[in-house]
This record gives structure tokens, sequence and C-alpha cells, in this order.
């Protein structure tokens, strides 16, 4: 029975660990197994947090296997993962012990070959063109001759020189230059932000906002082009208020910024030639319209001229058209004055017709008819004034009763009031205020006497004065005839007078010493 008991059972020996001590020694295991791997599978769901970490799976028709790629990495990344890609991930087996899983941490993620890329160019293209970003009538017409034209490209190819190259024999126009990565991580933000910066520049500005927008680089294969696929440089190259040029590789090379730009070139070479015409014959041109231009001038004064001519022949003389109207007038002139002498005697019989109505006697009728009937209508003026100015006094009473003091006085007591409370407030404002007043008089009164030179003669010195003012040496003194010392409480002449007790009002000491 006690050996029963005493037996701990089979498997009871072995070692207990903790949940975490087993999870990392399976970790060490596993890392040690599998230190570094690459494995080849399709991107199927993809997570981007907050901080800028990337979670994804790889996976195959019958495993799944997730994956983690750190910030720093992400960022180098050349291509960046999305759902349905076939891809190669390379870097290490690890475990995360919270969730009981193994995971590869991804170093590096490229396409598993040209057609997963091209799977992937394809399928962004088809995005941006169901937005309608492709569409011709969102293609902005390039300007014929523009002032400053803005190239993005890398600063140290060849590219720059062919297109600076072109510009100067065609037609030398200003060119900015915004210099970017043609390739690599850094190409496609660069790019874009290029085409904004340019974009954002204010016309009349500083530096020159260009007319025109080239984004050019040489050939390459998919990989070092796959910038210019990128969708942030697709928009902004859509988004661009200036007409965009795309030169990116050469004639066979196709990228998603030449289906948004607003004109495609072959070649670099090939979009300076589309930016700019060329100037000689852009001037022979011009010669052949003046002198087209001249010789239809001249043609149309030449026909017009001929027309003035063939009209002018079935005009009649000028002679013939002045003829009538001077025999008309030679007629009237004849008959004036006797028209005239005709027209004063009419005038004069209605004079007299009219005159004779208007006699003395007539006018004194009038006058003593008009003086009757005033003398008729004075007698009643006095009691009609009496009458008015009665009934204005009984309208002006009935309008008195209606106006009482009452309203008035309180009115006056409410604005009295109000005086009072706001003579209160000012008082109670300004007190303070010359309180502070007098406070600060009084200490520049206490300064005053501090650096006059009364307080001075207090701590024992004096001002020796003579006939000609205050003397600041001995020489001075020596030759003077009287002198006049004044001390703190008088003045005292020597050679001439006594002391005087007496306190003058306090002045500033004229230019002396103290002693």
């Amino acid at each position: 029975m006690s050996d029963l008991i005493d037996d701990p059972g089979p498997g009871m020996n072995e070692p207990e660990f903790t949940v975490s001590e087993f999870s990392n020694a399976i970790k060490r295991v596993i890392e040690g197994e599998f230190g570094h791997v690459r494995i080849r599978g399709e991107v199927g769901r993809v997570s981007r947090p907050r901080s800028g970490h990337v979670y994804l799976d790889l996976k195959d028709d019958r495993s799944v296997l997730s994956g983690v790629i750190w910030k720093g990495v992400a960022t180098r990344l050349s291509v960046q993962p999305e759902e349905g890609m076939e891809m190669v991930a390379t870097g290490r087996i690890t475990t995360f012990g919270g969730q009981s899983r193994y995971q590869i941490v991804i170093e590096d993620l490229k396409p598993a070959g040209l057609g997963a890329l091209m799977a992937m160019l394809e399928k962004r293209k088809a995005a941006l063109a169901a937005e309608g970003l492709f569409a011709p009538e969102r293609k902005k017409k390039l300007p014929y001759l523009p002032e400053v034209i803005g190239v993005v490209t890398s600063p140290s190819g060849a590219v720059i020189r062919d297109i600076l190259h072109r510009l100067r024999d065609r037609f030398p126009r200003k060119v900015l230059i915004w210099p970017v990565a043609v390739q690599g991580e850094k190409c496609a933000p660069e790019v874009a932000a290029a085409i904004r910066g340019f974009n954002a520049l204010d016309p009349g500005g500083r530096i020159p906002r260009p007319d025109l927008i080239i984004v050019a680089r040489g050939g390459g294969s998919i990989e070092d082009l796959w910038g210019f696929n990128e969708e942030i440089v697709a928009r902004a190259a859509a988004a661009s208020d200036i007409p965009l040029i795309s030169a990116v590789g050469h004639e066979t090379d196709t990228t998603l910024i030449d289906f948004v730009s607003d004109k495609r070139a072959p070649t670099p070479t090939a979009a300076a030639e589309l930016a700019v015409p060329v100037r000689l014959d852009l001037l022979s041109w011009v010669d052949g319209q003046g002198a087209r231009m001249s010789h239809a001038a001249g043609q149309g004064i030449a026909a017009r001229g001929q027309r003035l001519r063939d009209l002018a022949r079935a005009l009649p003389r000028p002679q013939t058209l002045t003829e009538g109207a001077a025999q008309r007038l030679d007629r009237a002139g004849e008959r004036l004055p006797a028209a005239l002498i005709t027209g004063v005697q009419r005038r004069q019989v209605r004079l007299s017709e009219v005159s004779g109505a208007l006699r003395p006697a007539t006018l004194r009728r009038q006058i003593a008819q008009e003086r009757r009937h005033l003398d008729g209508i004075a007698p009643r003026l006095p009691a009609g004034l009496l009458q008015t100015v009665r009934a204005r006094a009984e309208a002006l009473g009935r309008r008195t009763d209606r106006l009482s003091p009452g309203p008035i006085l309180r009115d006056i007591a409410a604005k009295g009031d109000r005086l009072t409370a706001i003579s209160r407030r000012l008082a109670q404002a300004g007190g303070p205020r010359i309180e502070e007043a007098k406070r600060r008089l009084a200490a520049l009164d206490r300064l005053r006497e501090t650096l006059g030179y009364k307080a001075t003669l207090e701590r024992g010195y004096a001002v020796v004065r003579g006939e000609a003012g205050v003397l600041t040496t001995r020489s001075a003194a020596e030759t003077a005839g009287a002198l006049e010392i004044e001390f703190q409480d008088g003045r005292l002449k020597i050679g001439g007078g006594s002391a005087s007790k007496t306190r003058k009002p306090a002045k500033p000491p004229e230019q002396g010493s103290l002693f």
C-alpha cells in the first residue's frame, strides 16, 4: 500500500516549463534551423497599420505563411506588395509567442519574375483607367511657344544634355531643372514631389512658374523604369495644372505616366522637339505670311480703287448737283426784301389794333373797382383774424391738457440717478489714480532733493560765488574783489557784507565747485 503511495507514476520525472520558457525554446529551435530562407508565394492579406510596419500572408494552394516587414525595410522596397502578386520573400523564420505561430521576418521582397510585375502593372492601369485619368478630354493642349520649361530628370545623365542641346538648336528657352532620382526606391516620391513643386510656384514670382513640364529618363529594364509605374507618380501627373510631356525610356518602353500625361514623347530628344518649334522655320513662316499679307493688302486696295472709279463714272457732275439749289437760293433772295417789308407792316397793324383798347380811363375804372372790393373786405378782416386766433388757442389748449410733467420729472430723476452712479464710479476709478500720481510726484520730489546741490550743502560742502558768478578755481577767488559763500543755513559775504540767514528757494547750481 505504501509503495503505491510513494510511486509518482510514469512521466512525472520530466521537467516543468512555463509557457514563455517553452515558447522561447521553440523560437530558438526554429531560428537555428531556418536562419535565412527565400520563399515564393502569392501575396494574400496585406495590412499597413499606422506604425509603418507591413503585415502580409504568403500562400500557395495548400498553405499560408504569415510575414512581417518592419518599417525601415518597407520604405526601402522598390516594389510594394499588393494582394494577388506572386513574389519572392527573403528573410528569417521566427515565432510569435503572443499568438503561438511562426512567421517570416522579410528583409527583401521582389516580384517573382517579369510576369508578376506586368500583372501588377495591368491591375494598376485598369484601376486608374476606371477613374478616368486616361480620358482624352482631360489632356491639356501644349503651349505653342512656352517661355519657361521645367525638366524633371537626373542632373548628371545624358538625358538633360540631349534636351538642352535640342532646345538650343530649335528655339532657346529658359529651362528649370528639378533634380530627381530616376530609379530605385527614391524615384517615385521625388518625381511626384517635383511635379507638385513646379505646380506650387507662383506665376510672376522670384522663381518663374514653368509653362510646360517634361518628365524624362533614358531607357532601361522594367525594373529600372518601375518608379514611373508607381501610382503616386501617375496621380501627380494627372493632377498637374501645367501641361506635361512624358519622355521615359525608349519608344518601345511604356509606363503609367505615359497614359496620364498630356503628351507622350518616344525619347527625351523628341520631347524637346514637341516642346518648341524650329526658330528658323518659324521665322521663314512669318516672312512668308508677311509677304502674303502685303500682297493681299495691295490687291485689296487696287480692287477697291477700281471699284470706286467705276462707281464715280455713274455719278453726275458736281456742278449739276448744285445748279438747281443755287437758282432757288437766288429767287428766294430776290423775294426776301419785299417779304420783310410786308411782315413789318402786318405786325404794325396788329399792334395798333391791340393798343387801341388800352386807355387811361379803362385802367382807372379797373383800379377803382379793385379798391371798392378791397374796402368791402377790410372791415371783416379783424373779426376773421380773432376767430382764427381763438380756434388756434382752443386747439393748443386741447393739446396742452395731454401734456403732463410727471413723465418728464420721472425721466429727470432717472437721468439724475444715472449721473450719480457715473459720478460715484468716476470717483472710485479716479481716486486710486490720483493717489498713485501723488505718490509718484512725492517720489520724484525726493529724488529732486537728493540730486540737488542743497543736499550736498547739508553734508558740509559750500558754493563760492564772485561778482561774475560761481568760482571754480583758486586763482579766480584770489582776484575777486568780494566773495559770497553759501552754506547749508545761509550765505556769508566776505569783503563787503554780513552773513545772511535767509534761505532762498532752491535753484539748480550753476557750473561751480563744492568743497
